[in-house]
């Protein structure tokens, strides 16, 4: 069992959020506060736990509705560090920054960081946790971040809220070269995704099973949390292929996590609440826009038709 009683974390359905809806996209158009509340509506009873990737005008809105509309959610909010180091190993290009740019990131990561302790103190009792990035520090990122200036992130935080702090990151570098950071962490949290490793539907719970464990034997002190896993429904083959997704393939994946995690007291964020059309590619059948839940207009996907309408315990 993965006991989370040392940082003051209970089990519980956990989901990861982003409410961009068509047309909006972050650091140009952010949803407003009767859209977050009709999101947070359709969630609120069936998920306890809430991720949000960014302490920025999104993450405020979803805050205030929690709190003006007596919401019981609970938050893991992150702060998305941008690139501080060129990634030429980057798959797609995207990791290769001006010495310019890269100096503008580390002052905004700095400021969004500071951001981060200051929503932590501001709402106490809705964020329950904190990461202080997002996949930065795998070998295929395109915002890469080294791991000791990582681990710096997290000593401020650490001195500046109450909150217990975690790094999201892929399984990999948990593994490979992390150990400091997991030192420091209060708790460490892991993505897997079977589908993007090729992995059939009927081994992917195997597969994240052994994700989750191979990290858990590492560091056996130090509670391990699924902060990403998930399972496209769509996909033009950019990275997928298009026979291994659909929303049947899906809902096995989710029953399968959910049941898992449930019986080992694992917690796990399921990628995602809805799916968001800004990410990725045009192309419509882009996987990267296909993880939801729920459709872009909030109709529930097969994985979660029934639990809608009947409810389950969170």
């Amino acid at each position: 069992m993965n006991s989370f009683s040392k940082i003051g974390i209970n089990s519980g359905r956990a989901i990861c959020y982003s409410g961009y809806r068509k047309g909006q996209r972050p650091g140009v158009s952010f949803p407003g506060y009767e859209e977050v509340k009709e999101d947070l509506l359709l969630l609120e009873g069936h998920w306890k736990y809430l991720r949000l990737y960014n302490c920025d005008e999104h993450a405020q809105t979803v805050l205030d509705v929690i709190q003006k509309e007596g919401m019981e959610f609970k938050v893991m909010l992150g702060a998305y560090i941008e690139a501080e180091m060129n990634n030429f190993n980057c798959p797609w290009g995207g990791g290769v920054y001006s010495e310019k740019q890269l100096d503008k990131n580390a002052w905004m990561n700095k400021e969004k960081i500071i951001r981060l302790t200051e929503y932590a103190n501001q709402y106490k009792d809705i964020i329950f946790s904190l990461s202080v990035g997002n996949e930065a520090c795998v070998d295929w990122t395109d915002h890469y971040v080294h791991e000791d200036k990582v681990l710096e992130y997290v000593k401020i935080v650490k001195a500046n809220a109450d909150q217990p702090v975690t790094f999201c990151e892929n399984y990999v570098p948990w593994l490979l070269k992390l150990e400091d950071l997991a030192e420091a962490v209060d708790f460490i949290s892991i993505h897997t995704y079977p589908v993007w490793e090729y992995k059939h539907i009927d081994e992917a719970i195997d597969y994240t099973k052994q994700n989750y464990y191979s990290v858990r034997e590492k560091y056996p002190e130090t509670p391990v949390v699924i902060a990403e896993a998930g399972w496209a429904t769509k996909s033009n083959g950019n990275g997928i292929d298009p026979l291994n997704v659909s929303e049947d393939h899906q809902r096995k994946y989710f029953e399968h996590l959910m049941n898992w995690t449930a019986e080992e007291n694992i917690l796990a964020f399921f990628f995602e609440a809805f799916d968001e059309d800004w990410k990725g590619s045009n192309e419509p059948l882009e996987p990267e826009k296909h993880w939801g839940l729920f459709n872009l207009d909030r109709t529930p996907k097969q994985a979660v038709q029934h639990i809608i309408h009947t409810g389950i315990d969170v």
